[in-house]
Order: structure tokens, then sequence, then C-alpha cells
């Protein structure tokens, strides 16, 4: 099966390598880029435990005066993978959504230990903070990246595709479904997917691209992207 990941390299690349191990022909299409954000300077003290919902949190977070043993949750194995290499050692990871990741947090963080603080981007698909503050929590939530859309694509890699359409196209933001869709048009790739099982993170996320006729059109949440395939 041919499957087309739209999320940046540093995202998709467990993904990558898990479903080429499966056997699966796996395309790499990065349709935003990630850009780090200017934040307020953090006291880290003030806080017990500390929440990552992407690698790239971490990746533009200066983590140097940071206690690596506070309690680090991560929503999944890039974003702990990332956390453990930049020395956190009180790891607690879900299985790739944020849906997981707040069981996990109430199940391992009593509200009364103190402070929360949430490192994301500027566009999340779920309120994980606002969640957790009606439950009691006191969270602190810091953006420190954006993403930009990606417009321009390698030729060579436009015409391979062009022959071969992928079975399967994971998109993870309504965001990224605004960039696909505009690099569709673009390279007037509009009806190449009649035979293509569009994956969306959201009904946000799907509705961008109802314009495109898709063969099947599929609602998921990351951690879910080998079961989808026994779907098919």
């Amino acid at each position: 099966m041919h499957i087309l990941f739209t999320r940046p390299l540093e995202d998709s690349e467990q993904l990558i390598l898990k479903f080429k191990g499966l056997g699966h022909k796996v395309s790499h299409m990065p349709v935003i880029q990630i850009e780090k954000v200017k934040y307020e300077k953090i006291n880290f003290s003030d806080f017990k435990a500390i929440i990552f919902t992407s690698a790239n949190a971490l990746k533009f977070l200066d983590t140097k005066l940071i206690d690596k043993k506070i309690i680090c949750f991560c929503v999944g194995i890039a974003t702990e993978k990332k956390a453990l290499s930049l020395g956190f050692q009180n790891v607690i990871t879900a299985e790739g959504n944020v849906r997981n990741l707040k069981e996990l947090i109430l199940q391992n963080f009593n509200s009364s230990l103190g402070k929360m603080l949430y490192v994301s981007g500027e566009i999340i698909s779920n309120d994980l903070d606002k969640n957790l503050v009606s439950l009691g929590y006191s969270v602190q939530r810091v953006i420190n990246y954006t993403s930009k859309p990606n417009y321009q694509l390698d030729e060579t890699f436009i015409e391979k595709l062009r022959l071969n359409i992928p079975d399967v196209v994971y998109v993870y933001s309504q965001n990224s479904a605004l960039s696909f869709l505009k690099l569709i048009n673009n390279y007037k790739l509009n009806d190449f997917w009649m035979n293509t099982n569009l994956m969306c993170i959201s009904e946000k996320s799907s509705s961008v691209l109802n314009k495109i006729k898709w063969k099947k059109i599929f609602i998921f949440s990351p951690g879910e992207e080998e079961f989808l395939l026994y779907k098919i």
C-alpha cells in the first residue's frame, strides 16, 4: 500500500520507519513549516509538572534551567524520545492522542500537587489546558512555535506522485488541510484522488478537503494510523 504523510519530518519519522518496516511504500510531503516564536521568560521552579503535545515544543524550548526530574507528560513516542534525549527522567507517555494524555494526567498528577506548565504550538486541535482547568488544575500555557504553509514542492517529487498516487493520505490539522488543498490546486492534482482514502484528525480538517473527490474519508486520532489501514 502507498501511504503519504503530510507532517514535518520530525513528527513523521517514527511512523515512516514503522510503515516501511511493515512493507508499505511511504511518501513524505510536508505541507507546513514549523518556526520558533518568542515567548516570555519562564520561571520553571513555579511548576510541578510539564506537558508536551509535540516534539516541536521541546525542540524550541530552552530546557537548561529545568529540573530534569520534573514530571513530564508527553503525547506520544516521538515527543517522549525528544524529552529523553534532552535529559528528562520522569516521563509519562500517552499513545499519540491528547484524550489519552489527559487521562494519564488525571491518573498520575493530583491537582493539589501544584501548577502545570503546558508548552505547545500556536494552533492546537484540543484545548487540553482549558479542559484541565475546568477540572480544578492550575495550568499555564506557553506558545513557543507556529506553523506556516508550505506552498512549494520539488517538481521531481510531484511528477512521481502523479505517476503513483497514494492509497492513503494522513492529514493532522485544519491548517495542514488548508495547505494541502492549496498545493493540490497549485500543482493541478485535483482530479487524482478518487481511489485514495483520506485520513483526517478532525471534522474541521476533513471539511476543508471535501471539495476533492476521495474514495473514503476517515476521522482518526494520532496513534490509530496503523489500525485504520485494516478498515480499508
